[in-house]
């Protein structure tokens, strides 16, 4: 009879965790929604349709590019001179084992299906390639995002993973990122910085004295809601990642983790605000929305780790971040249309860092000295070099072949007319039409 209760946990156990896990994810999914809302309402009307397809393009091509290559790279077994550094078993999901239903009655606790793990681990990679999506707006070609996107999700992002997520050397070193503020957020973040660089900013941002010129977002309304969305997403992007939710030990982590995640996201808004106040003059709605999200990002890494007094420094500190950084981008004449790099690479870095300092069995503020805080700088440094090297070649390359960015003309125009030839509003264009007949 003894053994019948305990198979009876044993399934009960498997089956929690693995709803859990799965319900995480597609809340993660979900953020693919918040992403393109946030992209499309920080950016004018006329390049709607094609932000719209981008990130629905992420993750598609997402999907399958990780099913084929990705997670093999990310997560298969290393050897030889290959060893630590790329995974080389798993493709198309063919030579990894899933859990036998016969096995589970003899687990002593609940562990994921091949199946689960891999849908987990691929809105993680999809959340890294829609983030250079808004940061390279309004003027790069779909084609040239389409096979960037095709090769952030194969090769940058999942190489980078198995360094660290994957048990590579990385993680030898102590790295530690719970759900990813450098190995999703800042890979993305490295790769939106390159790209914004490399395309130059969009035609208007700057008058012929150098001197900033605003471009307003056609819709505040729909980025508020993205953000919304996405601070929802990220109670399965954090939460998640703890990666059961079967037991006491596991729930209680679970819930810490999402209270330690909202408290950030308020104090990042809190942050960006008072900041934005002080310095602007006005309350400004854009730089709160970011702030936000930035407090989001920069408590991913630490969120398991930290208890909540931290998690409120670490969400205000990233206000802050988000603000300078975006003021110093727009200094140096990096057009970013939607914040991407200030939310995602500036914060991801500080938070990164922030574990370092205030994780409470390693950190330096809790009397553990410099070591966690030295392997977590040299992962930082590490994502940078490589992700800036892999992505200022890819980027290079399809410049020199298929072209970056679109003609001076169709960026006037508009890309959904030019690229997608069709328009998010197109009762605009026929309004400007007639506006100009009879003016």
């Amino acid at each position: 009879m003894e053994g019948t209760w305990v198979e009876q946990i044993n399934h009960l156990m498997y089956s929690i965790d693995n709803l859990w896990v799965l319900i995480a994810g597609m809340l993660v999914f979900f953020m693919q929604a918040g992403f393109a809302l946030v992209e499309a309402g920080f950016t004018r009307s006329k390049n709607a349709t094609n932000i719209l397809m981008k990130n629905v393009m992420d993750f598609c091509i997402g999907t399958l590019l990780f099913w084929a290559v990705g997670y093999a790279f990310m997560y298969g077994e290393s050897f030889g001179i290959l060893e630590n550094i790329i995974g080389l078993k798993g493709f198309f999901l063919i030579g990894l084992e899933d859990i036998d239903p016969a096995t589970v009655a003899e687990l002593e606790g609940g562990t994921l299906s091949l199946y689960t793990d891999w849908f987990f681990q691929l809105v993680f990679a999809a959340t890294a390639a829609t983030i250079v999506s808004g940061a390279m707006s309004e003027r790069t070609r779909f084609s040239a995002y389409f096979v960037y996107s095709i090769v952030i999700t194969a090769i940058i992002y999942p190489i980078f993973g198995h360094w660290t997520w994957g048990g590579g050397w990385l993680s030898d070193l102590g790295f530690s990122d719970f759900a990813g503020s450098t190995i999703v957020h800042s890979v993305g973040g490295w790769a939106a910085l390159v790209g914004a660089m490399m395309l130059g900013p969009r035609q208007g941002r700057y008058d012929k004295n150098g001197k900033p010129v605003q471009i307003p977002g056609h819709s505040i309304a729909l980025g508020t809601l993205g953000v919304f969305i996405l601070w929802l997403g990220w109670f399965g992007f954090n939460p998640g990642s703890q990666l059961a939710a079967a037991g006491i030990e596991n729930m209680n982590a679970v819930a810490k983790v999402a209270a330690n995640t909202n408290i950030a996201a308020a104090s990042g808004a809190l942050g960006a605000l008072a900041v934005a106040w002080i310095f602007k003059g006005k309350p400004d709605l854009s730089y709160t929305l970011n702030g936000i999200l930035g407090g989001l990002v920069a408590i991913t890494a630490p969120c398991a780790v930290t208890v909540p007094w931290s998690a409120v420094i670490i969400g205000l500190v990233a206000g802050f971040i988000v603000f300078f950084g975006t003021n110093l981008l727009e200094l140096i004449k990096i057009d970013d249309p939607v914040g991407a790099v200030p939310v995602h690479l500036f914060s991801g870095i500080w938070g990164t860092l922030a574990l370092g300092l205030f994780a409470v069995d390693s950190g330096l503020l809790y009397g553990y000295g410099f070591g966690q805080l030295l392997s977590q700088l040299i992962g930082v440094v590490t994502c940078g070099i490589w992700t800036a090297a892999t992505t200022g070649i890819l980027f290079l390359l399809i410049k020199v072949t298929i072209g970056l960015r679109v003609t001076p003309e169709e960026e006037e125009l508009g890309l959904d007319y030019h690229e997608h030839g069709s328009e998010a509003y197109p009762d605009l264009r026929a309004l400007r039409a007639a506006a100009e007949r009879s003016g």
